[in-house]
């Protein structure tokens, strides 16, 4: 009997741990906007399931909590109930013996505190004043709004060149997505519910490399407008395509020999082909953008009286300093000037050499990683955080742990070491990690002595600056070098001028870049009087049948051995094959047609 009380225990809390497992997929696929008061209100209750009854917050504070947050909820709350709630939620956070207590104070505090709005809407209206998203969520957690339901399906059904035409309608870069987007979609995907979340980025890369033919797309009449915009990247790139299929006659003034932006000189050719990248670039141009190369614009005055509309999007190229002793050191570099050589062709040689990369986002481990390629015996990433803490994707930390590098964390630098000017260590002080600032752990020194890593290079990789300083020179206002922009992306005292991308919002991802050169085609077609609509006739969807799902695991995308790849610049991710993107596209649930946040009325398909 002993034996089958211990069996069944085991079973119940196996069923136990799988209801918390589906309980943590459903929180983390979650809708991007619930109501706060809802949302705060259901944590609570969960909280108080959990409570063992030991401390008095829990027993009494978080049901006397939930009481008061249901009262708001059915509209029978006073005016008072709200301070109340603070109040309420405060000793309980500040009181508890446990996490449980804890966690259910703080997050109910911080709700009434950061949305008391919300809370006097339902006090006053009886009803939720949040405004819901009516979109799924994989498209509400894209920056640029793709419909990624309609092209995952037209992947499914073989249609390819369909796909992109209606990814380019929100995103006229989906190879450069498809390669290297940081898919903040798939967080939010609600197959992550079931199984896995979709590989949304996996599919958008198989389309592009699967077309069968290109396209044109549909252009508008030509208008006689003419817009000038500052810089090549994927800020300007996107708002040069959107604006030309317009009508306007676009010219893009690019201050290096290349466009491309970051995409050229930020990214290694081994997560985006430099031949690929350029061959999206071409089709962009060849609707008829003009491009002027080498054309460093610092003086707007010319371009306003030239012009009929001028959007600067010059991104964040400068690099950022340590600002440590021996930084002036040979042999010191930063990864702006480093990633720019290797994108112009020209890549440093450190055979022999010990690299020590100071960072610990995307671009130190692409720094990294090239340092590998670039022959040196050793490469040390150096991070004053843990490894957890890390902004860099999981795959990028992986693939640099593949690849030989070594992650030195908890190590905040001192100094660079130096001998006769040259590099030959860089000393740092060991860190514990200690409380929360500004979402993150922050570290703090250690009770032990500094140390010196030994090494021949050092290649500062903890941002990029904005070289904003000849435009401020002229009036264009700025606020720590960013551009300072109304609500539209025009600036103040200068008619017809609008910023956007990197240099507004500082150093961000791909997508947003793209997002950030299509809202500005827009608002600088209202400017110049124009309201041109999207076609919605030009991509025919396969019908859509609610289709039994059963659970099926994710597809992945696999990497070439690491000892074959560190060799050379070649494509480090392997794409989906066919059978993998097929199978991958039909786990779609098509949340676009049914249930909650389905698309209502007609599809907009393209320009």
């Amino acid at each position: 009997m002993a034996r089958l009380h211990v069996m069944e225990r085991s079973e119940a809390q196996q069923v136990m741990d799988d209801l918390h497992k589906a309980v943590e997929k459903r929180l983390s696929v979650s809708s991007l906007e619930p109501c706060p008061v809802e949302f705060s209100a259901a944590f609570v209750r969960m909280c108080m399931t959990q409570s063992c009854g030991k401390c008095t917050p829990c027993r009494i504070g978080l049901p006397a909590l939930g009481e008061l947050m249901e009262r708001v909820l059915d509209g029978t709350a006073e005016e008072y109930t709200i301070d109340l709630i603070e109040r309420t939620a405060e000793a309980i956070y500040l009181s508890s013996d446990c996490a449980i207590g804890y966690e259910a104070g703080e997050m109910a505090l911080e709700a009434v505190r950061g949305f008391r709005d919300d809370f006097e809407f339902h006090l006053r209206h009886h009803a939720c004043g949040f405004e819901q998203s009516m979109t799924v969520p994989c498209v509400s957690g894209c920056p640029a709004g793709v419909d990624i339901p309609g092209y995952i399906s037209l992947v499914e059904a073989g249609q390819n060149v369909e796909a992109v035409r209606l990814i380019r309608k929100d995103n006229p870069l989906p190879l450069v997505c498809g390669y290297v987007c940081e898919h903040p979609c798939e967080m939010h995907c609600r197959r992550g519910m079931v199984d896995d979340p979709m590989n949304i980025r996996g599919l958008k890369r198989f389309a592009v490399d699967n077309m069968e033919r290109d396209y044109r797309p549909h252009m508008a009449p030509k208008t006689g407008r003419r817009i000038a915009i500052v810089g090549g990247g994927p800020a300007g790139l996107s708002a040069a395509y959107y604006l030309t299929v317009m009508g306007h006659d676009v010219t893009i003034f690019e201050a290096r020999r290349h466009l491309g932006g970051m995409l050229r000189y930020g990214i290694p050719s081994y997560r985006l082909p430099r031949e690929r990248l350029q061959a999206e670039i071409d089709w962009i141009v060849g609707l008829g953008v003009h491009v002027e190369y080498e054309s460093k614009v610092e003086d707007i005055s010319r371009l306003r009286e030239d012009f009929d509309g001028t959007y600067i999007a010059i991104g964040a190229h400068r690099d950022r300093k340590l600002g440590l002793e021996g930084e002036g050191a040979t042999g010191v570099l930063s990864a702006v000037e480093m990633l720019r050589c290797i994108g112009d062709g020209m890549a440093p040689d450190f055979t022999h050499e010990r690299v020590c990369v100071v960072g610990g986002g995307n671009v130190a481990m692409d720094v990294a990683r090239s340092a590998v390629r670039c022959g040196a015996d050793k490469v040390s990433i150096v991070y004053r955080r843990r490894v957890t803490d890390m902004t860099a994707q999981d795959e990028e930390i992986e693939g640099a742990r593949a690849e030989g590098c070594e992650l030195l964390t908890l190590n905040a630098p001192l100094r660079i070491v130096a001998e006769n000017g040259a590099v030959t260590g860089l000393a740092v002080q060991p860190q514990i990690i200690g409380g929360f600032r500004s979402g993150r752990p922050a570290p703090r020194p250690a009770d032990t002595a500094e140390r010196i890593i030994p090494c021949d290079r050092v290649v500062v990789a903890i941002g990029q600056a904005i070289e904003s300083a000849p435009f401020e020179a002229q009036g264009i206002p700025c606020d720590h070098g960013r551009f300072v922009a109304n609500e539209d992306g025009t600036v103040d005292g200068f008619e017809g001028v609008f910023v956007g991308g990197d240099c507004q919002s500082g150093p961000a991802t791909v997508i947003r870049a793209v997002n950030a050169g299509k809202v500005a085609a827009a608002n600088i077609d209202h400017y110049l009087g124009f309201e041109h609509l999207i076609d919605k006739h030009n991509v025919d969807m396969p019908p859509v049948k609610f289709k039994g799902k059963t659970s099926c695991a994710r597809c992945e995308m696999t990497n070439r051995e690491a000892a074959d790849r560190v060799g050379d610049w070649g494509l480090v991710e392997r794409g989906l094959t066919a059978q993998e993107a097929h199978q991958e596209a039909a786990r779609c649930l098509r949340c676009d047609h049914f249930g909650h946040g389905a698309f209502r009325g007609g599809r907009v398909m393209t320009w």
